[in-house]
């Protein structure tokens, strides 16, 4: 008997100390990123390998902006983009389309 009342007391003096404690104030929230492709969004146009290398670097480009691609993937994907610029500017078309497709497929974007 005299460990439950013990125990109450203990419980009831946490308790009431709790109604004591100073309030926290609330926590600061970043403002929310925009998560939504800006209304002013054009995909490039061109054909050929120079407007697949542009349309991905557009949609990468927008993606890091919105927060959907973190600064290392973004990173890693702008390699392999440079990497099919530069197949493209020297002539080699289907290679640099195969370079966009890679990287697409191995980053999660559709017509990988």
């Amino acid at each position: 008997m005299r460990l439950s009342a013990f125990l109450a007391a203990g419980l009831t003096a946490t308790a009431l100390a709790g109604c004591n404690a100073p309030r926290q104030s609330q926590p600061v929230i970043d403002p929310p990123r925009q998560n939504v492709t800006p209304s002013t969004f054009q995909v490039p146009e061109g054909s050929g390998c120079s407007g697949a290398v542009s349309r991905y670097k557009a949609v990468i480009d927008n993606d890091l902006s919105m927060g959907h691609v973190n600064q290392g993937v973004y990173g890693q994907i702008q390699g392999e983009i440079s990497e099919a610029a530069a197949a493209c500017s020297s002539g080699q078309d289907a290679k640099a389309i195969s370079l966009v497709r890679a990287s697409k497929a191995r980053h999660g974007y559709p017509g990988g």
